[in-house]
């Protein structure tokens, strides 16, 4: 099966419901079939339905274990508690939510999933959910287009491509960083004794070693030849 067009078949809220990671992460599963089309709550029956006509897989209920269809709903900021800490704004999977450092944040209501993975790493509880469409509400794919879908969906593929970019600058800058300390370790460090500084260099060298192992795919954090 494709995980790629069992992906396009998602809804794109990437809110985790299903057990994974994100959409693609789900499709992925499914496509090894180590997940079933009955895990994305957000996607409802007809999602189901569009996914065991892919896959050709019977229909099945949607699973209770991952949660029920409902209508979409969409993260509200209070103005009045909002502290300004971002915490919201980082759980935001598709960039719906705008703010800096201590200063109001605010949800673009366009751009928002209901994904809800913003409501439990408030500190304040100042968000709170309203339902997208007047009753009686659509739900599952009644709710959204597929055009949100493929917005949402290229707001995440965009969001994680930034943030992988900023994770590799940031390690460059500490390895960069440590490179240099090491190299100048006697002259800027405080410490005299030489048995010290030797202990300082090798925990130094150590963790270059694990840093570059880092960046050469080795998730162990040994480097190559180590033994450990």
């Amino acid at each position: 099966m494709d995980a790629d067009r069992i992906n396009a078949l998602l809804p794109q809220t990437q809110c985790t419901r299903c057990g994974y990671p994100d959409c693609a992460s789900y499709a992925r599963a499914i496509a090894a079939g180590e997940a079933g089309i009955n895990q994305c709550p957000p996607g409802g029956a007809e999602g189901v339905a569009r996914l065991a006509a892919l896959t050709g897989l019977p229909v099945t209920p949607l699973s209770a274990e991952h949660g029920e269809e409902g209508p979409l709903r969409l993260a509200v900021i209070d103005e009045d508690w909002c502290i300004g800490c971002t915490l919201c704004i980082k759980a935001c999977p598709v960039d719906a939510v705008i703010g800096t450092n201590k200063h109001l944040h605010t949800v673009i209501e366009a751009d928002c999933t209901g994904c809800e993975l913003c409501i439990p790493v408030c500190p304040v509880d100042c968000i709170s959910l309203v339902p997208a469409h007047p009753e009686p509400a659509p739900t599952g794919w009644a709710a959204w287009s597929p055009q949100q879908a493929d917005e949402a969906r290229a707001r995440y593929e965009r969001r994680t491509v930034r943030l992988q970019r900023a994770k590799v600058e940031h390690e460059q800058k500490m390895l960069a960083k440590a490179e240099h300390k090491l190299a100048h370790l006697e002259e800027e460090s405080r410490l005299t004794d030489p048995v010290v500084l030797d202990q300082k260099r090798a925990a130094i060298e150590a963790a270059l070693a694990r840093a570059r192992a880092r960046r050469q795919g080795n998730p162990g954090g040994s480097a190559p030849g180590s033994g450990g």
